[in-house]
């Protein structure tokens, strides 16, 4: 009877050593592929939605640098994102204004996946001695660099400040085109 018993003994400790078999293991990896499967889509969405609002809020940091040069400088809007830019120590010029992140306002003009795009329109008008000449207008976008990846829709915005998306993330080419698009709700 003692050897039944030893044997029995035996059998438990060899299963109990034996790990987990391959269908507890399938079971496993089945659960994490569906929680996977489920995660990943919301991740996405939710980058995409950050990099947006990121773009539009460029967009509205780029009008409050242009409608500031525009005042300070009596220049018109700014020629470019350059010249919104600045050096650190250097006194801020009507070339150099030192209103906007270096990030935005020096090539390749690109942050949280969008492309931050800048051009004066409606005419140049006559400069201040040693300015480059600015515009009486300007168009400033924001286009995926990714559709669908990066953002799903582009944006942009002119001198009345008003801020307006494109709903399939096309560029958009001038301040017309901009206009007729609809506005980005507050």
């Amino acid at each position: 009877m003692r050897r039944a018993e030893k044997q029995q003994q035996g059998d438990k400790d060899r299963r109990a050593n034996a790990g987990f078999s391959l269908i507890e293991l399938l079971i496993v990896v089945a659960i994490i592929l569906i929680i996977a499967a489920i995660a990943i889509p919301n991740l996405l969405r939710s980058k995409i939605a950050a990099n947006e609002a990121s773009a539009a809020e460029s967009i509205h940091v780029v009008l409050a640098a242009s409608s500031i040069y525009n005042v300070s400088y009596g220049n018109g809007y700014p020629p470019n994102l350059a010249a919104l830019s600045g050096t650190a120590g250097v006194a801020p010029t009507c070339n150099q204004a030192d209103l906007l992140d270096s990030l935005l306002a020096n090539p390749p003009h690109q942050k949280s996946g969008f492309v931050i795009s800048y051009t004066g329109e409606n005419g140049a008008v006559t400069p201040p001695a040693g300015c480059a000449p600015g515009f009486l207008g300007y168009l400033v976008t924001a286009v995926p660099i990714t559709l669908g990846s990066t953002g799903n829709r582009s944006f942009c915005s002119d001198e009345p400040g008003v801020i307006h998306f494109d709903a399939n993330g096309g560029p958009i080419a001038a301040p017309a085109a901009c206009d007729a698009l609809p506005v980005l709700a507050n």
